[in-house]
């Protein structure tokens, strides 16, 4: 059979999805055909420049101004800006021959069924038989999209709905009609886990599929609980944010990003179209939010929604709706002695059973909202999903939950929530009962591997297409060989450890710095290579900014500047270790995190990683080796003939403007990453897995450590004298402030090394040396004080 393979996508429709579609399929390196309608007129600009309405300027005016519209958007939908040049645009009255090349046609055009057919009729005169052909519709039946077409895109065609954003979302719902060849379904699985970087799921043609099914009733159901229990905007908010493992945003916040209309019409179409549901009454819409799309606050596209952003005297300010008086009104701060009280459990799931427990109004508010999604969940059991683990990843990747329903079931306990789910009048699933009755859990560790209950075997399986993936949730139980309060170090066989963090944020602090010394320890005297990674939200945030500022504030100087030297010596152990050291950063890795990525042999980055040495925000500068790397990069990189004050120049501002890259690719730009030595994944699911096996490839090799580097040429005034007149033009032109040019020139001297009269050889116990007296020099600046008292106590950046 012949290896299918993707190489040119066509994306018919240009809106909101199918760019950003067009755009995800160009950051993994596609060439994209974007089509949309063509302009019937010309505008008065066209008219002004001479041009007729034939010429491909006019035609293509809709689709070139979508395009450039959401290539502007925040966050932003490609890797890199210069991406959007693999994407070529078209009209669809012109161009749709072009689809013959094209491996897979992806439809995103308007929720309409005849104007979808329509444009099948048209696609099939053009596309090349056997080619990919599917749908992003959220809302019409596949089969009815069928009806009329050939076999070859019967068999071809599916709906593969993406959730937007379709970079950062990790959902993609594949949707196969009975007429789909199983081919096409095991090759979109594939291709969309590795190649994507998406969490696939396999759903019926279901409406709203399985996640939209699902998280619509989540959402309604707390639209309802607010009127039964009368809470606030904001209070609804924080009990159904991060405390129990749902993002900040929480559920009006998010209501008014995806906007408020756009949510009414999913569960409007859901009240029609379940009327065989025995909770389809809970998508009624409540009278609170009818009067809302009467006034047309619809969110963030209409400026107001549940909240309303101002400006008063200068500054921005968020106001929140007032259900009862129906105005909106300043926030009212939130405190419930339950949250309180679980604040203190770090982990998510000992924390649902401390919620749930009590007779207090938030207890009782808990109670109804998990217990009537368990029975709501288990009901859809075969109807949406005949195993229980689509439910949980679909929810996960695509509403953004740490963790899915029928995982918190298991975290709260099955059977002992039974009882109290009838006495509130829920009723689960029959099925649930009977595995209650053989003390069986919906999920189990078994030898590293997650595995579900199978409802029609009766008997546990491995999730599929987990097998061959190494991840920690499922290792850390086992195979954890030692451990402190800050991470642990973990067995993933054949000589290979990972060392983990689980502070909060995974900032970095004694226990990690402990954790790295024992990690490279065991690795040189047991083991045979290091991975440092973890499954936390973010990689690391950096050092522990609250330990330095209160060593500084109670001007212990000399052990702070034993504090620096440990991670410096730490680092260095990593650069030097006798085995490889891979990182695999993700999300945030910044300050610490980085300069742990830039003494590592190789990094693995997952494709959203965001990474910056970032410490001149709080009035100092990296000195955990990151200052003298970038020295030690940058004498690497000159050439004879280079223009070095240039090099010198990019490497600088990358820290004096604690520049953060947007995601990994970017880091290579920013010189966090180097080329042709660090790599980028898209799959956040395979990067430890590939991690290791990169390990393995590099002992099979035959690894040799790095030699000690003796001989790193600095720049001296020579790059002092681009720092200073560079500072003062800022300065003048009021882009920074005057403690910033300080700070600019205490950098500078540093990534010089020094007031040296020419460029000169240094070592790097010199630059270390340097970096760390004036990382401890900063510390007792009171305007250095003032920036991290500001980031502890109120989270943001002050520029003084």
């Amino acid at each position: 059979m012949m290896t299918r393979k993707i190489r040119k996508v066509a994306v018919l429709g240009a809106g909101v999805m199918g760019a950003q579609i067009a755009c995800h399929f160009a950051n993994i390196g596609l060439e994209v055909l974007l089509l949309d309608m063509p302009a019937k007129e010309l505008n008065e600009s066209e008219k002004q420049m001479g041009l007729t309405i034939n010429h491909p300027k006019v035609r293509n005016r809709m689709v070139n101004q979508l395009l450039a519209k959401m290539v502007k958007n925040k966050p932003a939908p490609l890797y890199l800006q210069s991406y959007v040049s693999r994407i070529h645009t078209g009209n669809f009255e012109d161009d749709l021959h072009r689809i013959k090349d094209c491996d897979w046609v992806i439809e995103a055009i308007i929720e309409n069924l005849s104007i979808k057919q329509s444009l099948y009729s048209k696609i099939e005169e053009h596309r090349k038989p056997g080619s990919l052909i599917s749908t992003n519709t959220s809302g019409i039946p596949i089969q009815l999209l069928l009806q009329g077409r050939s076999e070859d895109f019967a068999e071809n065609f599916c709906g593969t709905h993406f959730f937007n954003p379709p970079r950062y979302l990790k959902l993609l719902e594949v949707i196969p009609s009975d007429k789909t060849s199983r081919e096409v379904i095991e090759f979109l699985s594939d291709f969309g886990e590795r190649f994507l970087g998406k969490s696939v799921v396999i759903c019926k043609d279901t409406p709203a599929f399985i996640a939209n099914r699902i998280g619509v009733y989540s959402m309604m159901s707390v639209f309802h609980l607010l009127d039964e229990f009368e809470f606030t905007v904001e209070e609804i908010d924080q009990l159904t944010g991060p405390i129990i493992g749902r993002p900040k945003s929480a559920t009006f916040r998010t209501c008014d990003v995806v906007g408020l209309d756009t949510l009414v019409l999913v569960a409007q179409n859901l009240q029609k179209t379940l009327a065989q549901d025995e909770k389809a009454d809970t998508f009624r819409i409540p009278s609170y939010i009818q009067k809302m799309l009467e006034n047309q606050w619809l969110g963030t596209k209409s400026e107001q929604g549940f909240y309303k952003k101002i400006k008063a005297d200068g500054k921005s300010e968020i106001l929140s709706l007032d259900l009862n008086k129906f105005e909106y009104q300043n926030r009212q701060r939130v405190k419930f002695a339950e949250l309180e009280a679980v604040k203190v459990i770090p982990h998510l799931h000992k924390r649902f059973k401390a919620l749930l427990k009590g007779k207090g109004k938030v207890n009782l508010f808990y109670q109804k909202l998990f217990l009537g999604l368990f029975a709501y969940v288990s009901n859809r059991i075969p109807e949406i999903s005949d195993e229980i683990y689509k439910i949980d990843e679909a929810i996960c990747s695509g509403f953004a939950w740490e963790m899915g329903p029928f995982e918190i079931w298991d975290a709260i306990g099955l059977k002992n929530t039974l009882p109290l789910m009838e006495e509130l009048g829920y009723k689960a699933a029959d099925w649930v009962y009977k595995i209650a009755d053989q003390d069986f859990n919906f999920y189990q560790l078994n030898k590293g591997k997650k595995q579900f209950f199978d409802i029609a075997t009766n008997d546990y399986r491995v999730i599929p297409g987990t097998e061959n993936l190494i991840l920690l949730n499922n290792l850390r139980s086992s195979n954890t060989i030692w451990h402190n309060e800050g991470c642990s170090i973990i067995n993933l066989g054949d000589g290979i450890i990972n060392l983990e963090f689980h502070t909060k944020m995974n900032t970095i602090g004694s226990e990690i710095i402990q954790g790295i010394n024992k990690s490279i320890e065991l690795a040189e005297t047991d083991y045979k290579a290091l991975i440092i990674s973890n499954e936390g939200e973010n990689f690391s945030a950096g050092a522990n900014i609250g330990l330095v500022f209160m060593l500084a504030v109670e001007q212990e100087f000399e052990e702070l500047d034993m504090v620096v030297r440990t991670f410096q010596n730490s680092m260095l152990k990593l650069k030097y270790a006798s085995v490889p050291v891979i990182a695999a950063p993700h999300g945030m890795t910044l300050g610490g995190g980085c300069e742990l990525c830039m003494h590592s042999d190789k990094v693995i980055a997952h494709a959203e990683t965001y990474m910056g040495l970032v410490e001149l925000g709080v009035g100092v500068i990296p000195a955990g080796g990151g200052t003298k790397e970038f020295a030690y990069r940058l004498s690497k990189e000159m050439a004879p003939d280079d223009i070095r004050t240039n090099r010198f120049r990019d490497k600088f501002l990358s820290i004096g403007q604690a520049k953060v890259s947007t995601s990994a690719y970017e880091a290579f730009n920013l010189g966090y990453l180097r080329k042709h030595v660090d790599e980028v994944i898209i799959s956040k699911k395979h990067q430890l897995t590939y991690a290791k096996q990169t390990a393995l490839l590099m002992l099979e090799k035959g690894y040799t450590p790095p030699l000690r580097t003796t001989n790193i040429t600095v720049l001296g005034n020579e790059g002092l004298a681009l720092v200073y007149s560079g500072a003062d033009g800022m300065e003048v032109g009021n882009y920074i402030s005057e403690y910033d040019k300080y700070l600019s020139i205490e950098l500078g001297k540093v990534l010089s090394g020094g007031e040296l009269s020419i460029p000169t050889k240094v070592s790097e116990n010199y630059l270390l040396n340097l970096e760390r007296m004036t990382f401890v020099k900063l510390c007792q600046q009171k305007k250095t004080l003032e920036r991290m008292q500001s980031l502890l106590q109120k989270g943001k950046i002050l520029r003084n």
